[in-house]
Parts: C-alpha cells; structure tokens; sequence
C-alpha cells in the first residue's frame, strides 16, 4: 500500500509537471518547432516587434478546423494590419499541414506539435492522436496526428505576456474576436 501511494504520488507530480496552464497575465512559453513549409519557427522571431497569435486546434482537414483556418485566411490582411501574426498549432504531422494548407490556401504558418508539448506548455488539454483519411485532388491521403489539442487561441503582446485566453472558442468567430481584440489594444 505504501509503494502505491508513493507511485501515484510521483505520479501526480510528474504529470502536473508538464503541464501548466497560463493566463492572461502571464510570460508565455517560448517555444520553437516545425512549421507546414520544413522550416523552425521561433515565437523569439516575432518578440518585441509583433503581436503572435496562436491558436490550438484539434486536427487538420476536419469541418469546424477548416472553417477557424479558412476565417483567419480571409481575415489575414486586417490582421497583418493590426501588426499581429497568426500561428496554428495542431499535433498533425508536417505532411498532413502541408496538405491542409495546399487544400485551403492558407496564407499563414501551420506548426506542427505531434507530441503535443507546446499545447502542454500553455495548459491546453489534449487527447490521443488519430489517422483520418481524406481525399485532395482526386488522391486519399492519411492525415496523421500524434496529439488531438481542445480549441484553444491565446494572444502573446510584444514584451511576450499573454493579454488574450479563450478556452471557448467559436471556430467561425475566432479570427473576428481576436481582430476586435487586437484593434482596441495596440
């Protein structure tokens, strides 16, 4: 019994321990990884010149995914304007964002976060990945996700605080409430 109750306690903490969530308020975690193009992308490219957007989304080619994406290519231009930049943070694989992106022609950074670390860093919740099967230009392609992240958006100022968290997000809205956002406070 004793050995148990050790266990489950180490357990606790290192499970409490990779996950933390952050609030507005909060230093955001800096992060780095592979975007849609093979790239790294940094949030330290962006720190001190822009407002980064990032938001969490549960997996690459799926209705109210494509239809957050599509809302935040639409909206790209008025977004550029209020000096932001958007990221999208899923745990797909960089093929399957490649392919997403070509199929929606998205205009901005899709990250890739199989293991779902950096959705850990900002307290998102996540559940296991999976493999969908969908059909681009007349081919079947496997999608493949290592992590599925809940909708989460948060915006990271120019001094890397969080200033916007919204743990509800509305797929179709989510670009317009962060517009409305960063144009009352820059």
């Amino acid at each position: 019994m004793k050995r148990f109750l050790i266990a489950s306690l180490l357990l606790s903490l290192s499970v409490g321990s990779f996950s933390q969530e952050v609030n507005v308020g909060d230093k955001a975690p800096v992060f780095s990884t592979v975007a849609d193009d093979g790239s790294t992308w940094n949030t330290d490219d962006y720190l001190g010149d822009k407002f980064i957007v990032v938001y969490f989304y549960p997996a690459a080619m799926t209705g109210g995914c494509t239809k957050q994406a599509c809302a935040y290519r639409d909206m790209k231009t008025e977004i550029d304007a209020a000096n932001a930049v958007v990221v999208g943070i899923s745990g797909d694989n960089v093929e399957g964002l490649q392919l997403f992106k070509k199929a929606n022609h998205l205009n901005f950074p899709l990250l890739s976060d199989e293991n779902g670390e950096i959705a850990k860093k900002f307290g998102v919740p996540l559940r296991d990945g999976g493999t969908i099967t969908r059909e681009i230009d007349g081919h079947s392609f496997d999608l493949v996700r290592g992590a599925t992240a809940s909708r989460w958006t948060f915006i990271i100022d120019k001094n890397g605080t969080i200033v916007y968290k919204n743990t509800a997000v509305d797929a179709a809205k989510d670009s317009a409430d962060i517009l409305e956002f960063l144009k009352s406070n820059s």
